[in-house]
């Protein structure tokens, strides 16, 4: 049985919650509705108003929270035991600055992966008061975090990138969440420090280790699926239980052995959170080849995370009706779309109806879904047959719908996330940076499907039944 949430933490409801009724609530990721009981909703009352104070409360605090319709605040931490963990290659400029960053509040264990100038690593590190372990060869990141886990025994171990500017409570501010004895690990929210110029500017809108201002639960095919360990407070001893053989990191793994640990923990049952309230600045390459090149060494990670977690790989979810709406727009077939879209609509109210749910906001919702299904389509569409799509419209030719549709799936998920975001970008660049940035990310991801022998990272999927 799942451990209640302890006493004295509070909750907060997910922005994407709604209470449809009292005691009814929908949201969450992936979303669902969650109905109280009678003792339930006495229990919703109390932690509404404070803190949990009872068994009672502390299992409707897990439920919602790990339903993702909340998200815990924990009490104040005490002092936490922890040893910071960098990993570095060189760039003693930057190691420097983050052990400044950083204060010197906490003990360090900086782990050299065969640096060039270790003379200048070592420098840095004296400087600073911090231990330092040299590695005589490049392992990778996997070996080096692994080396620095051998060195170290607190109950906590932070992971920090060298070329990360962390506040120095960063730690601090996290720590209160391992109260909870199912937390493996809470990650900041990662921004990207880079110069005021083109590609600097986009990296600012659409860095690609932020994973937006929602704290979450951190879940494989949910909304936030894995969280890097650029920055990452992690239990000890989670970590040696969730190994593989006698490595936590999978040293195999040059790119993508963090998100392998992250599925792992959740595997055994622990808790991951995401906690964009603390923020950590991460120097983003300075030109838009290093940017593509970093998205395309992303994108080979996901053949061997898939041979490794075949279940949590998913380029697309697609749910049956909204899919076929929105293909039968794509394909500008109007009564076929609207056929699809009814069937949405009936199929959803039928089983709400089932359920003893209120129907009201149904079509609302259906047509939430369909844009949602048109955002996920083109995204995908981008990266994985991109140069394709470009090339087809760039022919141009008599099928003017054909391109009018093309274009739709190429243009309409970057342009809707200007929108939302309203970045400090104008429209135009944020877009073609997004195409590229998609398109590079879909390269390294065949091109990992074909060293790997693998094509779940390409697959779509059909979720469940039709809604």
């Amino acid at each position: 049985m799942t451990p209640p949430l302890p006493n004295g933490f509070r909750i907060t409801v997910d922005d994407g919650a709604r209470e449809l009724a009292e005691g009814l609530w929908f949201g969450g990721s992936p979303a669902r509705v969650v109905r109280l009981s009678a003792a339930g909703l006495a229990a919703w009352r109390e932690l509404r108003d404070g803190p949990v104070s009872s068994p009672v409360t502390g299992a409707l605090a897990r439920r919602l929270t790990d339903a993702g319709l909340a998200h815990p605040c924990p009490p104040p931490a005490r002092a936490a035991d922890v040893t910071v963990v960098i990993p570095v290659l060189d760039r003693p400029v930057l190691l420097d600055r983050c052990l400044s960053a950083l204060g010197g509040r906490h003990p360090v264990l900086v782990v050299d992966d065969g640096s060039a100038d270790a003379a200048a690593v070592a420098e840095v590190a004296r400087r600073h008061g911090a231990e330092l372990v040299r590695r005589p060869v490049n392992g990778g990141p996997a070996a080096a975090r692994n080396t620095g886990l051998e060195h170290t025994s607190s109950e906590l171990v932070a992971f920090l990138d060298s070329d990360c500017l962390p506040d120095p409570d960063w730690i601090d501010r996290l720590a209160g969440h391992f109260a909870d004895p199912l937390v493996a690990a809470v990650a900041p929210r990662i921004v990207a420090l880079a110069r005021d110029t083109g590609p600097g500017r986009y990296a600012r809108a659409n860095g690609g280790l932020d994973l937006g201002d929602r704290p979450a639960r951190v879940v494989p095919g949910a909304r936030v699926s894995y969280v890097p360990t650029a920055a990452l407070l992690a239990r000890r001893s989670a970590l040696l239980e969730a190994a593989r053989g006698e490595t936590v990191f999978d040293p195999t793994m040059p790119v993508g052995e963090d998100v392998d640990l992250i599925w792992r923990l959740h595997e055994r049952g622990w808790r991951i959170r995401y906690e964009p309230a603390v923020r950590i600045g991460h120097h983003e390459p300075p030109t838009w080849g290093g940017l593509l090149l970093r998205r395309f060494r992303y994108g080979t990670s996901a053949a061997p995370l898939a041979v490794r977690h075949p279940v949590a790989i998913s380029p697309l979810a697609l749910h049956p009706w909204p899919a076929l709406t929105v293909a039968a727009l794509l394909a500008r077939r109007p009564l076929a779309a609207a056929a699809a879209f009814g069937m949405a609509n009936l199929t959803m109210r039928r089983r709400l109806r089932r359920a003893g749910v209120p129907t009201r906001g149904v079509p609302r919702a259906m047509a939430e879904a369909t844009y949602r299904t048109w955002l996920g389509i083109g995204r995908y569409a981008a990266q994985f047959a991109g140069p394709a799509l470009l090339a087809l419209l760039a022919s141009g030719g008599r099928r003017r719908s054909r391109s009018i549709a093309v274009a739709s799936l190429l243009l309409g998920p970057p342009l809707a996330a200007w929108a939302e975001r309203r970045p400090d970008l104008d429209p135009v660049r944020f877009t073609l940076g997004v195409l590229a940035d998609d398109m590079a990310y879909g390269a390294g991801v065949w091109a990992g499907c074909l060293r790997h022998r693998t094509v779940i990272p390409v697959r779509p999927v059909i979720v469940g039944k039709p809604i």
